[in-house]
């Protein structure tokens, strides 16, 4: 047995942190053509295991919770949020389950999906007859209020004001997975000030409705009991608010504005989006019925979960020695997954560096020679219960904006931007003209 090999480029004190932050996936990618589908990384004096290919994805996913522990991996996150869901220990989670499962329900997601058109629909009301837009930024906007709308409904979010969600930008500043969340750095003072602030505005709104309940659907979340049969605490909820909000715009902004910006660089498939779009919602309104009908829209945005997603990496701290083959990886190692690496493998995705939205469809169905081929949302257990919102919402906005305007790319290339938290794609200045309908 052997530990998994060390990658090369370590600095002393700091290993590989730099390439980690700015130049993950050249990392990643130098780890695995060096040393295969298992390797070593070396983050400030934490080593770090990590897994790719099929097998060992396997393991992974499987062990979480068991010998793979979830929560030590994210106290970045337990930071900000507290001990909640996902961010707690196994027992806690799965109390807190009936809450993620409640919000992401068939009932709840019909009534998401209207708030995403209404929304979407105000934001290209105002794009007026033609013009210039920063796309990145313009998603970021555009996510912050559907993520508000969905999950506190438009009265409170209309009562939130900027400072708010300008709270929320230190919160992504803070993420940080390597740096101990309780060093007295000023991203960490001003994260907990953010924190403090956002939860003085929403604690309010959640004993209010506990004590005026009304018919919509936050009181359902407000009510909603967890498994052991008790209704959660205000703090659990508000905690669940403060990660909702956060989770319902950090990473899916990134890829809405990637899915456009790809799309606009691919005449010849965005032809097949426009044609489907027109043919969808030239004849009736956008309702559950047409979205199932967005195939060529839903393979775009899978395309770009793959190339380009805004969680790159899921981490797990191993709670003891995990044996892979021939390889052992020591207890207190932190544990990781690499899209960078399997998002690429040219045994799962042919010609894996183009882009190549049929590859999801039904006849060639790439994704499916390897169970855990994608892992943008994560896998198992523990996958992202906001999955189907994050993708219904990245497809409403392609096919609207798609289907009103022709779109071309001002700035000439996008690259990758990265640092500890979601990635997103660098200033990019989209114009835009109304179609003839």
């Amino acid at each position: 047995m052997q530990r998994p090999q060390l990658t090369s480029g370590a600095l002393p004190f700091v290993g590989h942190l730099l390439d980690f932050v700015g130049k993950q996936d050249k990392l990643l990618q130098r780890g695995s053509a060096e040393h295969g589908d298992i390797f070593a990384l070396n983050l400030m004096g934490q080593n770090v295991a990590v897994l790719t290919g099929a097998e060992a994805k396997k393991v992974f996913f499987k062990q979480t919770d068991k010998t793979l522990n979830m929560e030590e991996g994210y106290e970045f996150l337990a930071a900000i949020f507290g001990k909640v869901a996902f961010l707690a220990d196994h027992a806690t989670y799965m109390n807190h389950r009936p809450i993620l499962h409640s919000l992401f329900s068939r009932e709840r997601m019909t009534g998401y999906l209207d708030v995403m058109i209404e929304v979407v629909n105000e934001w290209l009301d105002g794009l007026g007859e033609s013009g210039e837009i920063e796309i990145s930024s313009a998603m970021v906007d555009l996510v912050k209020e559907v993520a508000g709308r969905s999950f506190l409904g438009k009265e409170i979010n209309a009562q939130l004001g900027t400072d708010f969600w300008k709270a929320y930008d230190d919160l992504s500043k803070a993420l940080d997975p390597v740096l101990p969340p309780h060093w007295p750095l000023p991203k960490f003072i001003r994260r907990d000030r953010a924190k403090k602030y956002v939860a003085s505005i929403l604690y309010p709104i959640v004993r209010e409705r506990r004590s005026n309940p009304k018919d919509d659907p936050f009181q359902m979340l407000v009510e909603v009991r967890m498994k052991d049969g008790e209704l959660p605490s205000e703090e659990i909820i508000v905690q669940l608010l403060m990660a909702l909000l956060f989770a319902g715009h950090e990473t899916t902004a990134g890829q809405a504005a990637w899915t456009i910006i790809q799309l606009a660089e691919h005449a010849d498939y965005l032809d097949l989006v426009r044609a489907e779009v027109d043919g969808l919602l030239d004849e009736k309104p956008f309702d559950h019925t047409t979205l199932r009908g967005l195939n060529y829209v839903s393979m775009a945005v899978d395309e770009t979960s793959r190339m380009r997603p805004s969680a790159e990496t899921i981490m797990r701290t191993a709670e003891e020695d995990i044996i892979i083959g021939e390889v052992i990886i020591p207890k207190g190692w932190m544990v990781q997954t690499a899209s960078a690496v399997d998002h690429f493998k040219e045994d799962v995705f042919t010609a894996p560096e183009k882009y190549d939205p049929l590859r999801f469809s039904r006849e060639r169905a790439e994704q499916k020679h390897d169970a855990h081929a994608i892992v943008t949302f994560g896998g198992g257990l523990h996958k992202c219960a906001g999955m189907n919102f994050a993708n219904t919402e990245m497809a409403v906005i392609t096919a609207m904006l798609f289907h009103q305007y022709d779109v071309k790319l001002v700035t000439p290339e996008t690259r990758i931007q990265r640092g500890l938290g979601s990635s997103r794609p660098s200033k990019t200045m989209i114009r835009y003209k109304r179609r003839d309908q």
